[in-house]
């Protein structure tokens, strides 16, 4: 058994690395970029999405909203394009978190299943709390909330929240 272990050992990890998926580099820059809020307010499903189609020429540089300005700028620095205005209908808002007000919270669940980075924990009838290292302010929590008991409170920069934002070079051919 040991031996039969050792060669299907083998031989899945050959198949790994022969039949290994390359990712595009410019996706993985582009969704660097990307604040990773997986909100869907770009209209795609998460960051990673919206960089493919970026990527493609399929979206539009300017349509994430919690990038703000700052993200536009840095993915058409990225990609050799001028910076644009964010998207119509789109707004840009500072970095929040959400907050449940417990004494009002009824426990129905519906903002746990609306979470997409699973950062509100709590059991059906239970009182949920969010998990603020974990939540990205997408707000998908604030609609299905049928006591209106989360509100967003905004994140002020300071020296315990400030986070360095790494260079990003842009990509051009070398012309010689």
């Amino acid at each position: 058994m040991a031996a039969g272990g050792l060669t299907l050992g083998a031989v899945l990890g050959w198949a790994s690395v022969r039949y290994r998926v390359q990712e595009d580099p410019l996706v993985e820059k582009i969704d660097a970029i990307l604040p990773q809020t997986q909100c869907g307010q770009c209209g795609f499903a998460g960051c990673k999405p919206y960089a493919e189609a970026i990527a493609k020429g399929e979206a539009d540089i300017n349509r994430c909203p919690p990038g703000g300005e700052d993200g536009i700028r840095r993915l058409a620095d990225l990609l050799g394009v001028e910076a644009k205005s964010l998207g119509e209908g789109l707004e840009h808002k500072p970095k929040s978190v959400a907050v449940i007000d417990e004494d009002l919270c009824i426990g129905c669940t519906l903002c746990i299943q609306a979470c997409p980075v699973d950062a509100i924990v709590g059991a059906a009838k239970q009182m949920h709390t969010i998990v603020a290292d974990r939540c990205t302010g997408c707000e998908l929590c604030l609609p299905p909330c049928p006591v209106e008991c989360i509100h967003m409170e905004v994140i002020h920069e300071d020296i315990t929240t400030w986070k360095w934002r790494y260079p990003v070079y842009s990509i051009r051919p070398v012309r010689e």
